[in-house]
């Protein structure tokens, strides 16, 4: 990355839907952040987004995007099916990338993405936004600290309503469709935050008549004797609380744990201790306020978000593909369903 700590970090945005423009506006909040750059398939549409967020240049194709030298990072925001090309494109480049999460299709294109960052020497970072949030470390150092002693149990789950047509993404077996990649990365993370891997996965689902998982439910175990019990929807509107119970109390979080604004902790003998977030910095923005952080530091992953973390949720959530029988196009053939 050129220029100094005093200059802004100029980001490159690749795709234009939702989460895409629900990023750039609260990167445009940023002092220390410049939106330089859009890529879409679409010439269109990367004009519109540029024109609606005052983007300086569109571009009607990824590999143009990523040829902008004067680009220090590109947020990829496309479907996670497409993570692979896209966000390989740009690291072949020579840019730094966030992806969204997940933060692939499956653990063999998550391995292939960090080989390839760490072959071209650039930062690479899933868009885990959960693992930047100061609540959420702050809980890690009380956990670390016997807080609430050996952990016992995880639950944690995310669901939407719905309904999403047939037509959606969310039920797109060729964009990763389904609640687990989605949604259930949510969950899965938040467990292998405070356990690592688990040695045991089993899960069970409801698919979509395209195949796609729409009501899942997870058990992981670890060779602790610790479990979580996880679960995500795309038809149901769950509670979407955490909570962490230990040998010596427990941590619970409420609606939004994945992005929270507090925590109690629970210890007997002792009233409850609440914890809130002291930044007032929003979730798109704590993610990109790290990776602007190690790019200034020459840091090629984030500590908060290792790369190997990252790896580890991606063989989970295989495993637990694999119990409930969602395969996507192509995963048989070695390759990406929306490779290229």
């Amino acid at each position: 990355m050129s220029g100094t700590k005093a200059e802004p970090v100029r980001w490159g945005i690749l795709a234009t839907g939702g989460i895409a423009a629900s990023f750039t506006a609260d990167l445009l909040d940023l002092e220390d952040a410049q939106v330089t750059a859009v890529g879409s398939r679409s010439p269109e549409s990367a004009k519109r987004f540029a024109e609606r967020f005052g983007i300086p240049r569109s571009y009607g194709g990824w590999a143009e995007l990523a040829a902008d030298d004067e680009l220090d990072v590109i947020y990829v925001a496309t479907p996670h099916a497409a993570h692979r090309a896209a966000a390989g494109l740009c690291l072949e480049a020579g840019r730094a990338v966030l992806c969204e999460k997940a933060f692939t299709l499956n653990a063999r294109e998550a391995d292939e993405l960090i080989g390839l960052a760490r072959s071209c020497d650039r930062f690479l970072m899933e868009a885990m936004w959960t693992y930047c949030d100061p609540v959420i470390r702050r809980m890690s150092d009380l956990i670390h600290d016997g807080a609430i002693g050996e952990i016992r149990a995880v639950h944690a789950d995310f669901g939407l309503p719905g309904p999403f047509d047939p037509g959606h993404r969310l039920r797109d077996p060729v964009q990763g469709g389904g609640a687990l990649l989605d949604l259930g990365v949510y969950p899965v993370s938040f467990a292998h935050l405070l356990l690592g891997e688990p040695a045991e996965v089993r899960a069970r689902a409801e698919l979509s008549p395209e195949g796609v998982d729409v009501n899942t439910g997870l058990l992981l175990g670890w060779d602790s004797g610790a479990v979580a019990l996880l679960s995500c929807s795309i038809t149901a509107d769950t509670p979407m609380t955490a909570a962490v119970t230990g040998s010596a109390g427990r941590i619970e979080f409420p609606r939004g744990f994945f992005s929270p604004e507090r925590f109690v902790l629970h210890r007997p003998g002792r009233d409850p201790e609440e914890f809130t977030a002291p930044d007032g910095l929003r979730s798109y923005q704590r993610e990109a306020a790290e990776v602007m952080r190690c790019l200034r530091a020459g840091e090629r992953e984030s500590p908060l978000v290792p790369l190997e973390g990252s790896l580890a949720v991606m063989r989970t959530l295989d495993a637990a593909r694999a119990e409930i029988g969602v395969r996507y196009p192509g995963e048989d053939h070695g390759r990406s369903p929306a490779g290229g």
